[in-house]
């Protein structure tokens, strides 16, 4: 992707630049969002951009921009780039001070950085088509601020690393109570009887959007039972199906753990059944 926006103008990546002194660069200081494009329709933009400002609110970075210029940023970024399936990355640090220092500087300006990177097709409701993956266990050592989409995601790209090391494609954490929390770059659901579970939102956990448009299709539509609560290692290990969440996977089903099978290691009915409906209602939000 050859076109990237940056404090107001559009330039070729290979112009881009930033201060070494960018607090993001420094210290991770920023938030970001990823929002879906297929064929230039965003795929829950607006969630996305709420979720972008409480992130900014909660760290006390104040920014001038809102959700619509986000929206022409978006827009000029696909058109720029080609359009087809996109990626759009949104960034914004606290900006570069003068110094290197802990606090929050005064009168410093954000810095704003968004790109657009080519994504696979949008996953359809297909078993013999899905994209399965399997993924690694371990224990969540993050910071305790995981509902915060902060830039300074080293302690998600050790745990992502851990299950790559392993030949996986994630990693899906627990705490020290052996109750599941999230994986690295997901959300995780386990399947039991028909029924879908996925641990209650808290600080331990990033509140996802395709997490947040799944549960809300699914409740709306009826069909399939959903219950947010504690989730745990024993119902992870005996689970009849399992998923994973993003916005570039959507719902995407874990056939392996830790070298075992999920039950019979098949993609199964009721990831079948829940691809459908977002399939047919991702646009709606």
């Amino acid at each position: 992707m050859s076109t990237v926006y940056l404090n107001g103008d559009y330039l070729p990546m290979g112009e881009a630049r930033i201060s070494p002194m960018d607090r993001g660069f420094l210290f991770g200081d920023g938030i970001y969002e990823v929002v879906p494009s297929y064929d230039g329709q965003l795929v829950g933009f607006k969630p996305h951009m709420e979720r972008m400002q409480d992130g900014l609110d909660a760290v006390e970075i104040q920014l001038q921009l809102d959700q619509e210029e986000w929206r022409t940023i978006a827009g000029e970024l696909v058109a720029r780039n080609g359009g087809g399936n996109l990626g759009i990355y949104f960034h914004v640090s606290r900006g570069a001070d003068s110094q290197r220092h802990h606090a929050y500087p005064e009168g410093i300006t954000p810095t704003t950085y968004a790109f657009a990177f080519e994504i696979p097709p949008a996953p359809v409701a297909d078993k013999s088509a899905a994209t399965c993956y399997t993924v690694s266990t371990a224990e969540d050592l993050r910071w305790k601020r995981c509902n915060i989409k902060s830039t300074a995601l080293l302690g998600n790209v050790m745990h992502y690393q851990h299950g790559y090391a392993q030949g996986n494609n994630e990693t899906i954490l627990y705490n020290q109570d052996g109750e599941l929390t999230e994986a690295a770059a997901c959300n995780v659901y386990v399947i039991k009887n028909g029924i879908v579970a996925t641990p209650l939102l808290d600080h331990q956990k990033l509140p996802g959007i395709t997490r947040l448009m799944l549960l809300e299709i699914l409740r709306k539509d009826g069909s399939i039972a959903v219950q947010e609560r504690v989730v745990t290692l024993d119902e992870l290990a005996n689970a009849d199906e399992v998923w994973i969440s993003s916005s570039s996977k959507e719902i995407a089903p874990v056939t392996e753990i830790d070298g075992k099978p999920v039950a019979d290691g098949k993609v199964g009915d009721v990831w079948l059944a829940a691809q459908t409906l977002y399939s047919a209602h991702k646009f709606d939000f």
